[in-house]
């Protein structure tokens, strides 16, 4: 068995069981390798009984006083058991497990791990897990992994087939040229992969992250900029007009273009009109009017009578896009042929779609990763914009600059980058800042509150809803996690049903849903057919929702800054105030800090500023980034100085072998190339 095997070839694993890893996006040996923790779990000291605190997960330590007991109810078989020490007991109670009567023998002393709860006048626990004393002491302090997961997989299974697969002595070679290693301080690659599912302690753990993280992004600055040391910049081949049309459709605008779009904007007629293709990044907050410099630069090319495309990352936000620029073209009474073209159309309608591609030399195309499929075919494409999600797009632009005669690419980035990291990232790229936001816009206000405020806030949503608005409530996962106290939006929903009264209508998003239920949910929300929508982070690349007036996001420590601020930026759409309330569940001063500035400040180049500066590596025992800039462990702001070190490390690699042909850097030119064909197969699918 090697990395390629297919995981069938791992013990235990069916036909059953691979299908179900198939939808993790494990189909190899190396991909359930790669399939990293999203966060750990550490045992904490046992304590005593009466040492408990209500709300507190821990681990109890106590003595059996009496026989555990079993009674039948309906549905289920239900065993209780009393423990006690210093004078205190408490009870412990477990669902459809009757063997714990025999296993658990009165008088004996135990380690119970759980959620304290108040049963009447005493303290209690719920399905706590049992540890003999020399069995817990062994895991006490202990990290033990959590991973992402789908229905039928569990974190058991995950771990045992993990364990398994790591009992082979060597499934990776190390790729990275030796003085790289040596100079940046970075561990074997293989002793890396361990220790990331199972650290020894917290040094280990910090060297196998660092050591991965390193990697992400070598390897992708790396490819970034081979290719475009091996690229010779395109001549631009395409004739434009010196005319008033843009300036004619911007004065038709119901609101004046702020500064900084009209720079923008600029810089992107100039680039279309000058002597090579343009390769421009638009950087702009969440409400800064990309949308409208997108419209306007494809409106450019429709009138000069070339195609150009849009690729949205999601369904909806695609046919959001594909209406408003129907509506526009309409109002400004301009006839150009907007086209539709996403994977959940029906094959007539795609089949209809290839032929407009075909039919219409000046259309503005709208749609998904549809738009660079093989059946996709342009006829006389001359800019191709794209909104920045996995791994900044690289591969898609790429492919999709392939789909005509080397046409213009923007690319728009909705996460506030400081500067010095923007240029690292997208160093292929020119960069414009889209840094104001239009003047109509009010200011949201924010609150960090504490879970007790949780009631009030419900009211606060639901006098909201009374005004005909609508609400977000976020959390970070999709289910109850064993051992972790962090809210689901599976339990939450359940939870504001009882809460809130029948007439107001819940919707449930997550990514674990199937994309055609995901698109009906949140069109259901734009229409305000559902008035609160509970999701996980899946609405941060989102919609834009002007009624939408509150954002409530549970657990708000354990994201980063930038994060929250891009999932506070789904409200504040309208000419309407707006709300963003942060629940803070941690008792952490650190916690307290970051938050506090999200508090004062909408400005997202400000906190990304700040957010570089205070997080630190013990920040990644939480719930891990989502959104545009995802690595699989890597965080920008987090990792910045890995991210400039694996930068550095490139360019140096460059400038003394270009073509990477040196037998030092053999191993490396190999793993290159496989890394780009995986980057095209994950896109593929």
């Amino acid at each position: 068995m090697d990395r390629n095997s297919a995981i069938s070839e791992v013990k235990g694993i069916g036909a059953k069981t691979e299908a179900l890893f198939h939808k993790l996006g494990v189909y190899t040996v190396g991909d359930i390798l790669l399939h990293y923790p999203r966060t750990y779990i550490r045992f904490p000291e046992a304590k005593q009984v009466n040492e408990a605190a209500e709300g507190e997960t821990a681990a109890v330590m106590g003595r059996i006083l009496t026989q555990p007991a079993v009674r039948k109810t309906r549905s289920m078989l239900i065993t209780t058991a009393k423990i006690g020490a210093a004078g205190v007991d408490m009870e412990l109670v477990w669902f459809r497990m009757p063997y714990l009567k025999n296993q658990l023998k009165p008088g004996s002393t135990y380690v119970f791990y759980g959620k304290i709860c108040r049963k009447g006048s005493r303290l209690g626990m719920e399905q706590p897990a049992v540890y003999g004393l020399e069995q817990y002491a062994g895991m006490e302090q202990a990290f033990l992994p959590v991973y992402g997961l789908t229905g039928g997989v569990s974190n058991n299974l995950l771990t045992k087939t993990i364990r398994s697969v790591l009992s082979e002595e060597r499934l990776f070679w190390d790729y990275l040229p030796a003085k790289v290693r040596e100079r940046y301080r970075l561990c074997e690659y293989n002793y890396a992969v361990r220790q990331i599912h199972f650290p020894a302690d917290m040094d280990t753990l910090t060297n196998a992250r660092r050591r991965l993280v390193f990697d992400e992004f070598f390897l992708f600055i790396l490819q970034m900029r081979y290719q475009k040391e091996k690229r010779i910049r395109d001549a631009n081949l395409f004739e434009w007009r010196e005319d008033s049309f843009v300036e004619g459709l911007i004065e038709k605008l119901p609101y004046r273009l702020t500064g900084a779009q009209r720079r923008a904007l600029d810089e992107i007629r100039r680039d279309m009109r000058g002597e090579f293709v343009m390769q421009r990044l638009i950087q702009g907050d969440v409400g800064s009017g990309k949308t409208i410099l997108a419209f306007l630069a494809m409106a450019d090319a429709s009138h000069n009578d070339y195609q150009s495309a849009i690729m949205a990352p999601t369904e909806v936000l695609a046919r959001q896009h594909y209406e408003t620029f129907r509506t526009m073209t309409e109002e400004f009474g301009l006839k150009i042929p907007v086209v539709l073209l996403t994977g959940a159309m029906t094959a007539k309608q795609k089949r209809m779609a290839y032929e407009a591609l075909q039919l219409y030399p000046n259309a503005m195309i709208v749609g998904t990763h549809a738009l660079i499929q093989e059946r996709a075919v342009y006829d006389n494409l001359a800019l191709v914009i794209t909104d920045e999600q996995h791994r900044f797009g690289v591969r898609q632009r790429e492919t999709f600059a392939e789909k005509g005669c080397h046409p213009h690419i923007l690319v728009m980035s909705a996460t506030p980058i400081p500067r010095t990291l923007a240029i690292i990232l997208y160093g292929d790229l020119d960069i414009s800042v889209v840094d104001e936001v239009p003047a109509k816009r009010l200011p949201i206000k924010n609150c960090v509150v504490g879970t007790g405020y949780r009631p009030k806030a419900y009211e606060f949503i639901l006098n909201e809803i009374k005004k005909g608005h609508q609400a977000y409530v976020i959390c970070p996962l999709v289910e109850a996690v064993e051992n972790m106290d962090v809210e689901n939006v599976t339990d939450y929903a359940r939870r504001l049903r009882d809460i809130f009264p029948e007439e107001v209508k819940l919707g449930l998003l997550h990514g674990q849903m199937k994309p055609a239920l995901k698109n009906e949910v949140m069109e259901a929300f734009m229409k305000n057919e559902v008035q609160v929508l509970i999701s996980t982070t899946v609405v941060e690349v989102g919609v834009n929702v002007p009624n939408a007036t509150v954002m409530m996001i549970e657990n708000a420590e354990r994201f980063g800054l930038a994060q929250l601020h891009q999932l506070r930026g789904r409200v504040g759409r309208g000419d309407v105030q707006s709300y963003c309330i942060m629940v803070n569940a941690s008792d952490s001063k650190t916690a307290e800090q970051r938050l506090s500035i999200l508090n004062r400040s909408n400005d997202g180049f400000e906190i990304a500023a700040e957010d570089l500066k205070l997080r630190g590596p013990g920040d990644f025992f939480g719930i891990r980034q989502s959104g545009e800039l995802q690595f699989a462990l890597g965080d920008i702001y987090q990792d910045a100085a890995v991210l400039k070190h694996a930068s550095e490390a490139v360019t140096e690699l460059l400038a003394e072998d270009a073509e990477l042909a040196s037998e030092e850097n053999a191993k490396l030119c190999r793993y290159l190339k496989e890394y780009v064909k995986q980057e095209q197969h994950q896109m593929n699918l």
